[in-house]
């Protein structure tokens, strides 16, 4: 899509990438209950959509089936009360990503209102201070906010960019919401792995130490995750759940493998971005 896209009801629209997390190490947990990661984060060209609108009456408004407490809401509030803004925004949202799929859709949502707001609201906030802000809303909006592949660790808040090869993306989607609370919480989480030595990132390098809980819990996980395993063996879960991916270097090899899915399963092709579309929407120093 092009970037403010003018839409239905006046307002623009802008995207906001999923990602993957091409692997995923659970290395131990912190004192405060959170777990500490290792993991190498990979934008794709599959994206929701945002719209907003300037107000100048300083109202933030949220239009559609999501509530208004959203992360989309929430991040306009915050960037507002942090800025000192006067102004405000209507916000729609066009859901492309699935919910609960591992895909960071609702992170993305929120750092694409991050990105957008700042600009239209002339704030001129640097990217840190908007990575931080992000940081509030959730562990994964840091990452679109950066809008690199990255290495994460702590909790995914410490990126490092990291180059990586052109490849395309088969993504399945298993008809299943996961908890990324209920995953991390399970006893039989394996939370002692030792971390990579990055970089170089090898592609099917490590695992995804979530995958094991996520599949005893989930048979539609474990049912997509065998059949794209048994054609592309380096396949696995991106995050905590549901959706499952296999790497190829070419378009026509992902979307071949993509015809032979059968009726009942649902999937995608996407293509890895190097960096998010709204990368120049905010300034390093």
């Amino acid at each position: 899509m092009e970037i403010g896209e003018p839409h239905r009801n006046g307002l623009e629209w802008f995207p906001a990438p999923g990602k993957l997390n091409l692997f995923l190490h659970v290395l131990g947990r912190r004192a405060d209950g959170m777990h500490e990661l290792q993991t190498v984060f990979r934008l794709i060209d599959r994206c929701d959509r945002v719209g907003l609108r300037v107000r100048d009456d300083g109202e933030i408004r949220f239009a559609g089936r999501f509530g208004d407490d959203n992360l989309c809401a929430r991040a306009a509030r915050l960037l507002q009360r942090a800025a000192g803004a006067a102004r405000g925004a209507d916000i729609e949202l066009d859901k492309q990503l699935p919910v609960g799929g591992g895909l960071g859709g609702g992170s993305s949502d929120a750092a694409t209102v991050l990105l957008v707001l700042n600009r239209f609201w002339n704030l001129n906030m640097k990217r840190e201070n908007l990575m931080e802000l992000g940081a509030r809303l959730g562990a994964d909006v840091p990452l679109f906010v950066f809008g690199r592949s990255a290495l994460g660790e702590g909790v995914g808040e410490r990126l490092q960019a990291i180059g990586l090869a052109p490849a395309w993306y088969l993504v399945l989607v298993p008809q299943v919401s996961v908890s990324t609370k209920e995953i991390f919480s399970d006893g039989a989480l394996t939370r002692d792995t030792k971390p990579l030595k990055i970089p170089p990132f090898l592609s099917g390098q490590g695992r995804n130490d979530l995958e094991p809980v996520a599949v005893r819990r989930y048979p539609e996980i474990a049912q997509y995750l065998a059949w794209l395993r048994k054609r592309s063996p380096q396949a696995r879960m991106t995050g905590s759940g549901a959706c499952v991916f296999a790497e190829f270097p070419r378009e026509r090899d992902a979307a071949a493998l993509r015809s032979e899915l059968p009726a009942a399963m649902r999937g995608f092709v996407a293509r890895g971005l190097a960096r998010h579309p709204l990368h120049e929407w905010t300034h390093d120093n």
